[in-house]
């Protein structure tokens, strides 16, 4: 038996049953290669010799093969996956006995660290250490079920270092850092809001002017690590001979109108979106980035052991000029936040403390209004993850030191001058957990009984739920295992707009990450 052209990873052998139940149940074999292909194989009862009865697999791309595969129920459904864990998936129509390539679900295979919601909450961002950023978005198979599933419907980003966080900047677009000294701004592209448009049944009229320059799609170059625009008009051909290095197109974009999900050479290929700037400046790796609700500010900071690194950047996103350097920790800032306000910048850091810069109305220039110290900061150990309520009246701290502290500004102070902590004071008591914290969010609104609602990650994956109003803490629900992480919860992030579940009740809706490969989202009703 040859039919592949190289290593074969995987065989499976199917009994199928036959409609006419007089006749016997058929014997197949199924073998996957390394050569993008599956092969079912039949005996033919005349001859007794095994023959090559259906292949399938995929054409083009960048991905190194088929590493397993199996069977269905009956024979009628075949699967395989690929080195980086991706399925593949294909079905036999009962009709005309053609198989046909259908949805799968996706995600990344490494440790996912950060995840944020577009501003309406249409769709969610996250990056990973496998080197991507993926975006998710729900979609309804009209033919199966009425209800909407999520699926990874683009690939922004295909970088060759470890992504690390990532930021929107407005509806369509974002700034990503990874373990390099740069920070990268990406805008979606045409085809883009085409293919959301209408998969998610979402109108994006106005975004994308028709006469614009807005590019088709985006490539990556050989060799290269940023993602050239594609625009529609193609250069004009002549017959002159071309350089040695010009035989070979630089780009391998398709435009590509999407029914259903693409599949994983489609998100490789024809999803990414052009990178519009990079930012340089920082002297270590990016490690954090943060914006403002209007997207016009953006902040970043990178690792750092002394205190000259340990600095905030902010940068105007019209110009894309680094505007101002914020200094006041001594060590890695691990998270930042702005308030829902817009007039304060939260940072949290290695170093135990946080600090809070706020926007001077005069000439529009930040402040060190607050920080903490050794002797007030209550945290004993790293300060991982902070969070603002919707109102910007406190925020919320989470530690190595299983601790999450709640802080409200009480009195005023001079500018001039400004104390430690000033004014603001940690309301009493703190929540003491079970293990590190090291992920924080609050509900874009109040709950239905007018309490804040707090979600808690922690370092064993658990996420928590915790009610606050005039210093008092209750713990409403903690996630069942089954809906849990099972290693640290990266991030937590609730979606600024309200939903609706399957029973068209109200409810908030959260997005986590977790060091265990996953993304996932809750519906939260209280």
């Amino acid at each position: 038996m040859a039919g592949h052209d190289n290593w074969i990873y995987g065989l499976h052998w199917c009994l199928q049953e036959n409609i006419d139940c007089r006749q016997p149940q058929q014997l197949k074999l199924l073998s996957v290669s390394m050569d993008k292909t599956m092969i079912i194989w039949e005996c033919d009862q005349s001859s007794g010799v095994w023959l090559e009865k259906v292949r399938v697999g995929e054409v083009g791309g960048n991905t190194l093969g088929f590493y397993g595969g199996r069977f269905g129920p009956k024979g009628r459904f075949i699967i395989a996956h690929g080195y980086q864990g991706a399925f593949h998936l294909w079905r036999c129509a009962k009709d005309s006995e053609e198989w046909k390539s259908s949805v799968t679900v996706g995600g990344h295979f490494r440790e996912v660290r950060d995840i944020d919601w577009d501003p309406e909450g249409e769709f969610l961002v996250s990056v990973s250490a496998d080197q991507t950023t993926r975006l998710h978005a729900p979609w309804q198979n009209q033919e199966r079920t009425k209800q909407s599933c999520w699926y990874e419907i683009a690939r922004p980003q295909v970088h060759g270092y470890d992504l690390t966080c990532i930021t929107m900047l407005g509806r369509m677009g974002f700034a990503s850092g990874a373990d390099e000294k740069i920070l990268r701004a990406f805008e979606a592209p045409r085809n883009f809001v085409e293919n959301f448009s209408r998969l998610c049944n979402r109108s994006f009229e106005g975004l994308i002017n028709e006469k614009s320059l807005a590019p088709e799609g985006a490539s990556v170059p050989a060799l290269g690590l940023s993602n050239k625009a594609v625009f529609e008009k193609s250069p004009i051909q002549t017959d002159e001979p071309k350089h040695p290095k010009d035989i070979y197109p630089e780009s391998y974009f398709i435009s590509t109108i999407f029914d259903e999900p693409p599949n994983e050479e489609m998100l490789l290929q024809n999803t990414l979106w052009p990178e519009v700037h990079k930012l340089y400046g920082h002297g270590y790796e990016v490690f954090c980035v943060a914006s403002n609700k209007d997207g016009t500010i953006l902040a970043s900071a990178c690792k750092a052991s002394k205190q000259e690194h340990a600095s905030v950047f902010l940068w105007d996103t019209s110009t894309w000029k680094n505007t101002t350097q914020l200094n006041g920790h001594s060590l890695t800032v691990t998270q930042m936040t702005f308030s829902p306000c817009g007039k304060h910048l939260l940072s949290v850091s290695r170093d135990r403390t946080w600090s809070l810069f706020s926007l001077r109305e005069t000439d529009q220039s930040w402040y060190r209004e607050a920080y903490s110290d050794k002797t007030n900061g209550i945290h004993s150990r790293i300060i991982w993850t902070c969070a603002w309520t919707h109102d910007s009246k406190y925020f919320a701290t989470g530690s190595r030191d299983k601790k999450v502290v709640m802080w409200e500004k009480q009195n005023s102070f001079v500018e001039d001058k400004p104390l430690s902590l000033g004014g603001w004071t940690a309301v009493t008591p703190t929540v003491n957990l079970e293990d590190s914290v090291t992920a924080v969010d609050v509900a874009p609104t109040l709950t239905s009984d007018q309490f804040y609602l707090l979600a808690v990650g922690l370092e064993n994956g658990t996420i928590h739920f915790y009610k606050f109003r005039d210093c008092v803490w209750t713990l409403t629900n903690t996630l069942d295992n089954v809906y849990n992480h099972h290693l640290t919860v990266s991030r937590l992030r609730f979606n600024s707009k309200l939903k609706t579940d399957v029973s068209d009740n109200c409810c908030f809706r959260l997005a986590s990450c977790s060091a265990d490969n996953t993304v996932r989202i809750y519906n939260i009703s209280f």
